[in-house]
């Protein structure tokens, strides 16, 4: 019972809301505090997801987490300090990139695209395109989905680890049920006039927070005066 009245006073009601010019801001390292963003989608042939962070972790770090009744890691973006790789995992299958400039304590904008009918997994480092890679084709990603920040799931919505969790800022996070066009992850990229995602958009979200997790102006204290 004590467990229980402790989870529903740290558990912020899911709401919807605009978040634009905001960051979400992860400031201790926890096996707990996390942000789980809603979605009513359950079949995914094609994605697509960005998102924005800030950090100074020089370990293992969990950048996006989306688990399935039968893949934890249904859709996994991980940053793996030992071999200084961004690793994309679909469907539990991981391809791993390096030679991108992981700077900490800077912004760094990260897209990735996979389409199961060719397996064909890449991304796109603050606006450098990385090779194609094969990862996962010949079926969707189904069932409901657990969609976290600031944690790696080892189940479907649970079972976190302190040495993975994330530390630092994040904001404008989307996710699209296609593949975007060159173009259009360049205007992510670039901040400017892009469409924004259609299974979760950062301008409409709905999510819902656990633990010590601030919602703040991201231009008010990272953003240095002109």
């Amino acid at each position: 019972m004590k467990l229980l009245l402790v989870h529903l006073m740290v558990a912020c009601a899911a709401a919807t809301k605009d978040l634009s010019g905001t960051m979400l801001t992860f400031p201790l390292e926890t096996s707990t505090a996390h942000v789980r963003l809603n979605t009513p989608r359950q079949n995914f042939g094609a994605v697509t997801v960005c998102h924005r962070s800030f950090t100074d972790l020089r370990r293992d770090h969990s950048l996006f987490s989306l688990a399935t009744p039968t893949f934890d890691n249904g859709i996994l973006i991980f940053w793996d300090a030992t071999n200084k790789e961004v690793e994309p995992h679909i469907r539990n299958q991981k391809a791993e990139y390096r030679g991108f400039d992981y700077k900490p304590n800077m912004w760094h904008s990260i897209c990735t695209t996979w389409d199961a009918a060719t397996g064909l997994v890449q991304l796109w480092f603050d606006g450098q395109p990385s090779v194609r890679k094969f990862v996962a084709s010949g079926a969707n990603i189904t069932g409901s989905p657990i969609i976290i920040l600031g944690q790696e799931q080892d189940r479907h919505g649970a079972a976190f680890e302190l040495k993975q969790s994330f530390v630092g800022m994040m904001s404008d996070v989307h996710m699209w049920d296609y593949i975007l066009s060159v173009c259009e992850i360049q205007k992510y990229m670039d901040q400017t006039n892009f469409t924004p995602g259609n299974t979760l958009n950062w301008r409409a979200l709905d999510y819902q927070t656990t633990g010590n997790i601030l919602e703040e102006n991201r231009f008010a204290h990272v953003q240095r005066c002109p």
